[in-house]
Parts: structure tokens; sequence; C-alpha cells
């Protein structure tokens, strides 16, 4: 069934990238055998859709339509050439029919799954893991992704092609994990879709705060990926912690651009529906059993999305979560993030002396975020002239516009504070 409309099939065809392609990709990976030629395949597709689509409508089931095209030539392909399953590594044992059509019953979500967990596999380096996900699972072209993260082209062209060999050479299957393989396998993706968000929620570099593009593909993920798991608790876990975090997203900067912290920030602008859902995730997390890293991170932001004020924040719960996570997950940034309870409920002071010792983590070393916050400690101490310092340290490793005005503005401050 097709629906004709005039003037909006690019716009379907976008939507249908965002939406559908990794179904359609992690679908004809299983009759190619091959990623790249999968990859060839679907593109071949898209550029179909739009010549169809144009001239006879946009089908009721995009997904479905761009599936089927994809299949079809990936079948033609291998008909051509019948010799290239024995020169290309096989992710899937080749099907024995080519020409056989593979049912519409056929369990995509599962398809989507496995190509989700090969772009992830522990075999391969995370920036690997990373580059393949926003590239197979999310559709990025080679210039985007290299563009999220501050590489060349050829950097991270180079970089996919290794980790596609790495697939191939090492024979890595294109499956999901055993139920023993799973723990490992879950925590390497899931820790790929944080990365994502977290690069796109503070953007490493540029004009803009924010990554959109970037946010909403890591939410994306979470989301799929608790449609695919749902009785996985890490899982609702970092989902619960992407909404709870992104409620705060239209707050975060004034008008002009100015970087707003937490206790500036307007909450009655906060998004409630988005906070509402990562409530109800994050119970559902820590009623699964042992809370891990991703639900704790959450129950944090959970606490900051219920105060009423920055001042009537429950500073010793949070404490209390700090703690369970850092014995959960020894990480040095949880360790500086921890300082922020401290010092509300010690005194600058004491954040300092911690912040002070985290300096010692070789780490941590560039971190932008450590002298940060040790000039915040020192500033609210009034020592000035150590927190200039300490301020223009975050500043030479700071490239986001809107946190070197942030940082520039706080060492004005100061300045006029000893005149």
């Amino acid at each position: 069934m097709f629906r004709k409309r005039d003037g909006d099939v690019a716009d379907a065809i976008a939507d249908a990238h965002r939406r559908e392609w990794a179904y359609v990709l992690a679908a004809t990976a299983r009759v190619a055998c091959d990623i790249d030629l999968a990859e060839e395949c679907v593109q071949d597709a898209y550029v179909s859709a739009l010549e169809a689509w144009t001239r006879v409508g946009v089908p009721d089931n995009p997904g479905a339509w761009l599936t089927t095209a994809a299949r079809r030539k990936a079948i033609d392909a291998l008909r051509r050439n019948q010799t290239l399953r024995t020169k290309l590594p096989l992710l899937v044992e080749p099907i024995t029919d080519i020409g056989a059509e593979l049912s519409d019953e056929e369990s995509i979500p599962d398809d989507r799954l496995r190509l989700v967990f090969t772009c992830c596999h522990p075999a391969l380096a995370r920036e690997a893991q990373v580059a393949l996900t926003l590239r197979l699972v999310c559709g990025l072209t080679t210039t985007e992704i290299a563009g999220a993260f501050l590489v060349s082209e050829p950097t991270m062209a180079a970089r996919v092609t290794r980790a596609k060999k790495k697939i191939s050479g090492a024979r890595i299957a294109y499956r999901v994990p055993e139920i023993h393989e799973l723990p490992d396998r879950l925590d390497a993706v899931l820790t790929v879709v944080h990365l994502l968000y977290t690069t796109g929620h503070t953007a490493p570099a540029g004009a803009t705060l924010v990554r959109r593009d970037l946010v909403d593909r890591a939410i994306d993920l979470a989301r799929m990926l608790l449609a695919l798991m749902p009785d996985e608790g890490e899982v609702r876990g970092l989902l619960a912690l992407l909404l709870l975090t992104n409620a705060r997203a239209m707050t975060r900067t004034a008008p002009d651009g100015r970087l707003l912290l937490l206790d500036e920030q307007d909450r009655g602008r906060w998004d409630r529906d988005a906070i509402a859902e990562g409530l109800r995730l994050v119970l559902g997390a820590l009623h699964a059993g042992r809370p891990g890293r991703f639900t704790l991170q959450a129950a944090i932001a959970a606490v900051h999305a219920e105060a009423p004020s920055y001042a009537e924040t429950d500073w010793r719960q949070l404490l209390g979560l700090y703690d369970a996570l850092l014995s959960r997950w020894p990480s040095p940034v949880v360790a500086l993030n921890r300082a922020v309870p401290v010092a509300m409920l010690d005194g600058p002071a004491a954040a300092l002396a911690v912040v002070d010792d985290l300096a010692l983590d070789a780490r941590l070393d560039g971190y932008r975020y450590l002298a940060a916050a040790r000039a915040d400690f020192l500033r609210r101490l009034g020592r000035w002239d150590e927190a200039i310092e300490a301020y223009q340290e975050a500043l030479q490793h700071t490239e986001n516009d809107a946190e070197r005005a942030f940082l520039t503005g706080r060492i004005a401050e100061c300045a006029d504070t000893l005149t």
C-alpha cells in the first residue's frame, strides 16, 4: 500500500534513515554474509526509494520496503558473483539457497541486536566500538563521525576499516552473546551509548554547547536496547540516566548562549514528561537486582530532578549514592563529581582537599573539569589569585566556546574582586 503525497518524499526517506537504518542493515547483513556488501546494498535501497517513492508514493511501511529492496540487491549481488562468499570472510553461516526469499515473520529486532553486539565486541578497542556503532547502527557518514570526535576523515575511515577487518579476521560471530558472555558484552554496548551521549551533551569543541544530533542518536539507541532487552536492569538505568540528564537541556544556557550551572537553571522549564519516565525507569532498574553503575548514576540524576531547588537538594543522599557508585565503579571522574556534595555538606575546604588528592591521579591529567572544580572551590574560599590560576588552567584544556566564555567570565569576576 502506497500513499501518494507531494513534497514529502525526501522527508520520508530522511525519517526512514533515522528510524529504520539499523533494522534494514541488520536484516541485510544476514543475507549478504558481509557487512561491507550489506552497507552497499542498503545505501542502494535508499537511492532506489527516492525514485520509486517519488513515482508511486511513500509506502505505509517504509522499513519493510527498504528491507526487501536491500535484501534483493544483496541476493542479486551474490548471484552475480558466487565466489564472493569464499573470497571474503563470513560473519554468519552462508545461506544454502541464495534465491530464497526470507520470511516476513523473521525476527528483525534480533538481527538488530546482533548488529549492536557485533559493533561492541570486547575484542575491538573502545574507539572502534564507538565508530562502528555510529557507522553501522546509526548510519552516520565517516565525515560526520570524524567531525563528532575531532579527527580527520581519513583517520576515522581507517579506524572503521580496521574495525571491520578485525571482525572479519577474528571471525567474530554476528550473533547475540550467550548468557555467560552477556555481562561483558552488554557493558561495552552501554558504555558506547553513554559515551555517545556525553560527547553530544557537552560538545568537545565548537560554538554550541550541545550536539543535538549525537544526543538524539544516543537516546534512540538506548530506547532500542530497552525494547530488545526489557528485563536488563542496566539498560533501564542507562535510558533513565539519559532522559533525566537531557530533561535539563533547555535550561543549560541563557538566551545569549551563556552557560548556566545547575544552581542557576529554571527548574520550571525542565522536561517533566522526561523526568517522570526517567523516574519510572530508575525504580524498575533498582528493583531488578543489585544496581550497576548506570543505574546508580541515574539515581543520582533522579535526586537532582526531584529537588525543588538547588539548595534543597538531598546532598546526604547524593553522597551515599556516590559512595555506592565508587565502590561499584572506582573512577576518578566519579570521585571528582562526589566533591560537589562534599562541598555542600562539609564546605568548600573539604571538597578542595578531595580535588587536590585527585590531582595526583595521572588518569585526570589534562581533564578540564578537574581544574575547573578546583577553581570553583578556591573562588568560594576567597582565594582569588589561586582561583584565577586554576580557571586559566581549565581554559587551556577547553575548546567549547560556551565553556570558554564561562571560564573567562569567572576569571574576570575574580580579577574584579582583587581590584
